[in-house]
């Protein structure tokens, strides 16, 4: 079986990521994470075979108020998982529009505002999105997001469409309203249930109605349904003049005046059509009076109806699901399988191979869950209450609490660093960082801060001193070497204390924006608590060598007894200090 699956990798080596991706766990695809200026915070999915000489549809996808990235892409949700991850599923939907899209690069950005409101983040921002003839151009915020992303994706034919749901629909008018014209890269505008603050007066629809007219293969969809009358705990939900079924039908008065518009109807869904296909209004009647805002994105495939061409058969707006084999598993470790190979025994086997073919193999059967159970229980560690300096600014200007309010932060990290195998066989692994953060992603995880590391260290209950090896440091011996001394060190303690002390971390840190594709490593604390070395990103991303260890540190921390998504925490300037010695993280992964 071992045999079987070596030959498969050294036929199927993984394609080569683009510049500041790595690989995901799931389907074929490349991750890329990071957070802007201003708090904007961007995850972007792209094919694993990116091909530059191939158009490029980029899917810019507002995420709507109080969902975070992570629900909006959307993934599977077990017994008591949040339903938030089970309603949009913009990633499953993109997945879908690859399908049946093959000829193009079809890439998703999800950008999520600090605080989960983009009317909010706007406020703060005056100057993000506005018609005051004294705010600059260059201060456009989201200008400067939809540049950035773009800059990420290599090829000459970009096209762009800008997409959002609910309060996402903010970002899409914020972005109209400080462009004298919509650039030209821009194919596409999708309101999702998201078109509340359409307005004339800021004269939305002109600047629409001119970039349409700039070339026929541009589109505008709108989708929305009748709100007038929705209720919830006996309370209608919209106001007098509220709602995405008042402000379509603004939306069609103006656009009627300058292009007609032809009416059709299929079951409860109105459509109205200008210009061919180049603008569609859908309307859902609803006569049963229920809460459909979301449901018009996931559950009736809105996504996939504003983005595909018409010639494209992906399914049927108004449901059933057209992507739901293609939605993302839900995060957390595999059983172990009863085949699987010890560490040593994996090891050895695999010592004869490339380094990429080896790192591939080890990783698959991580994914798969060969690690030892000893590793599958996390062990908590809190960090004492601390705020920010009041003579030291905060990075961030937007917040969501108040220094006074911080008491504590409580994570769970790994006990030991990752290996392979089994409690009784079992192997500690290096492994590049874009590797780490890909079984990170897999096990809804994080790799730890320099700060986090130095915690780990003062918590843990095994601390045993590093003994570095000096000869063939990157060879496959040298690992099984160094896993059997610290073994031996370990004698007489537990399987599952926190061990620390045996590895240099791999960790997470602002530094990497200094040099592209390096590693950060730092760690391997004596005895007395100090650290042989000190945070370092002097080598390249690809090198590994048996000193180098992968500590997981679970996504979901507690602070204030409140669960939050460390992404959040560690760019939170109130929070970071408790998790981070160099202000709000911007680089919360590789």
């Amino acid at each position: 079986m071992l045999t079987a699956v070596v030959a498969f990798i050294l036929f199927a080596t993984p394609p080569a990521t683009l510049p500041g991706f790595h690989r995901s766990p799931w389907f074929d695809e490349q991750v890329r994470e990071e957070w802007l200026a201003d708090g904007v915070r961007v995850v972007v999915n792209a094919p694993a075979r990116y091909d530059p000489a191939r158009p490029t549809r980029l899917v810019i996808y507002a995420t709507p108020n109080g969902n975070t990235i992570e629900q909006t892409l959307g993934r599977t949700t077990p017994t008591g998982t949040d339903w938030h991850f089970n309603i949009q599923h913009v990633a499953a939907q993109i997945r879908r529009l690859r399908e049946v899209s093959p000829a193009d690069n079809i890439v998703v950005a999800c950008c999520e505002a600090e605080g989960l409101s983009w009317p909010a983040w706007r406020k703060r921002f005056a100057d993000s999105g506005t018609t005051s003839p004294t705010i600059p151009r260059e201060s456009n915020r989201i200008g400067r997001v939809v540049e950035t992303v773009r800059g990420w994706m290599p090829g000459q034919e970009v096209r762009i469409t800008l997409a959002g749901h609910s309060g996402g629909g903010s970002f899409l008018f914020g972005f109209l309203e400080l462009v004298d014209e919509v650039p030209n890269d821009i194919e596409s505008f999708a309101f999702l249930d998201a078109n509340y603050s359409y307005s004339d007066d800021t004269k939305h629809g002109d600047k629409l109605l001119a970039w349409l007219g700039g070339d026929n293969a541009r589109r505008l969809t709108v989708i929305a349904y009748d709100d007038r009358n929705i209720t919830l705990d006996g309370k209608l939900v919209v106001g007098p003049v509220g709602g995405t079924f008042r402000a379509t039908e603004r939306m069609k008065v103006r656009f009627g005046r300058d292009v007609p518009l032809t009416e059709s109807q299929a079951a409860d869904i109105v459509t109205y059509r200008g210009s061919g296909d180049q603008i569609v209004f859908h309307v859902h009647s609803n006569p049963q009076n229920r809460i459909l805002h979301t449901a018009l994105v996931g559950d009736m495939n809105g996504l996939l109806e504003a983005t595909a061409y018409a010639t494209m058969k992906w399914g049927v707006f108004g449901g059933p699901r057209a992507y739901t084999n293609m939605i993302q598993p839900a995060t957390g470790i595999p059983s172990r399988p009863s085949d699987a190979a010890g560490g040593s025994e994996l090891l050895q086997k695999l010592a004869s191979l490339s380094p990429a073919d080896r790192e591939e193999m080890m990783t698959r059967e991580i994914l798969r869950g060969n690690i030892p159970g000893f590793l599958r229980k996390f062990r908590p560690i809190t960090f004492p209450g601390e705020q920010a300096p009041a003579s030291q600014p905060a990075k961030s200007k937007i917040s969501t609490a108040t220094p006074s309010a911080v008491h504590s932060i409580i994570i769970e990290v790994m006990p030991d660093y990752l290996a392979v195998g089994s409690d009784d066989d079992f192997v500690r692994v290096p492994m590049t960082p874009m590797v780490a953060q890909r079984i990170a992603d897999a096990f809804g995880c994080a790799l730890p801060t320099q700060k986090i590391v130095d915690q780990i260290y003062k918590a843990a209950s095994v601390k045993l001193a590093p003994m570095p090896l000096t000869e063939a440091r990157e060879a496959t011996e040298t690992s099984l070497q160094h896993n059997t001394i610290v073994e031996k060190q370990r004698t007489g303690r537990k399987l599952g204390e926190l061990v620390a002390g045996t590895k240099k971390d791999v960790v997470v840190t602002n530094r990497l924006t200094e040099k592209p594709n390096r590693v950060a490593i730092y760690g391997w604390h004596k005895l007395d608590g100090v650290p042989i070395q000190p945070l370092t990103i002097v080598h390249h991303n690809t090198y590994v060598d048996y000193s180098h260890g992968i500590r997981l540190v679970r996504r979901t921390v507690i602070v204030n007894d409140q669960p939050r998504d460390i992404r959040h925490v560690l760019h939170a300037a109130e929070y970071c200090p408790l998790l981070s010695d160099e202000g709000p993280l911007d680089r919360p992964s590789y």
